[in-house]
């Protein structure tokens, strides 16, 4: 590491710098704020989860609307981020190599869910498929069921998770530019070979990060999932909802019990995101 050779560049550094109290009173101040606001809950998450043992705990979780609520939720998540993976891909794949009328509102409406409440998007939804929606007669009479079931809930989240996966990988293909793609074109290579050897290999650690985003976004969903699923017990609650239901009925052992895995997924791709990004640079 170099000095500053001359008084003027060593005053600018130490004005830079700072003295050395007021680094460690900033360092503090940021401990404490990530001690109040993410250490304490964390430990008071899985305090009150195990607050009546193992026993309770496992019995929390292992209750049937738990499993059932667990099974929607990795359902939900199960499509919206393989379909959010496809549409992604599509999306920054033809943002980033074509200029064409309309693309700056496409890049509007692919951050839409970005700048609506998750609420706003659920209503938005029961205006649309509810009995009295615009579809609503239409759904009646085929017998289909959109809002207060899952497929409201897979629809809502899909929405709200459609900008991830296209954020993370469009500048990365913007960086990587066409000139590869372009050559494997010259050679010969078709547009599949092309795409799945030279262009998904370049964008493979953005396009595992807005999956991990992705995943944890569809997983931890409230507001519009809260809206289209008529909070149905054991039918269309998911995690987070059925966290709710218990914690409003007192029962806060088994709402400590579920959140806790809402907040083990969030230290996995807390995790995750860490080594994707370790990787990336890496490479």
């Amino acid at each position: 590491m170099f000095a500053p050779s001359t008084p003027m560049a060593r005053r600018q550094a130490r004005t830079l710098g700072g003295s050395p109290l007021l680094r460690w009173a900033l360092i503090a101040v940021a401990l404490v704020f990530l001690g109040v606001f993410l250490f304490v809950p964390l430990v008071a998450v899985f305090t009150f989860a195990f607050q009546k043992g193992s026993a309770g705990y496992l019995a929390a979780v292992s209750h049937p609307e738990a499993r059932s609520a667990i099974l929607l939720t990795l359902t939900a998540a199960g499509i919206a981020v393989p379909l959010n993976l496809v549409f992604g891909l599509a999306a920054a794949w033809l943002l980033s190599r074509f200029r064409f009328p309309g693309r700056a509102l496409l890049l509007t409406l692919i951050d839409l869910p970005f700048s609506v409440s998750p609420v706003i998007a659920g209503l938005i939804f029961v205006l649309l498929f509810g009995r009295q929606g615009w579809l609503g007669p239409w759904l009646a009479e085929w017998d289909l069921h959109v809002i207060f079931a899952v497929p409201g809930i897979v629809l809502a989240t899909v929405f709200i998770t459609l900008p991830f996966v296209v954020r993370e990988v469009l500048p990365v293909m913007q960086a990587q530019g066409s000139d590869e793609e372009e050559a494997a074109l010259t050679l010969g290579a078709g547009g599949w070979r092309t795409f799945l050897r030279v262009t998904l290999p370049k964008v493979k650690w953005g396009v595992l990060y807005g999956v991990i985003l992705c995943n944890a976004r569809a997983m931890g969903e409230f507001g519009a999932v809260s809206v289209v699923s008529g909070h149905v017990r054991g039918v269309t609650t998911t995690l987070p909802l059925h966290a709710e239901i218990l914690y409003n009925e007192y029962d806060f052992t088994g709402a400590f019990a579920v959140a806790s895995l809402l907040t083990l997924l969030a230290l996995v791709t807390l995790v995750l995101k860490k080594y994707v990004e370790w990787r990336s640079e890496a490479s």
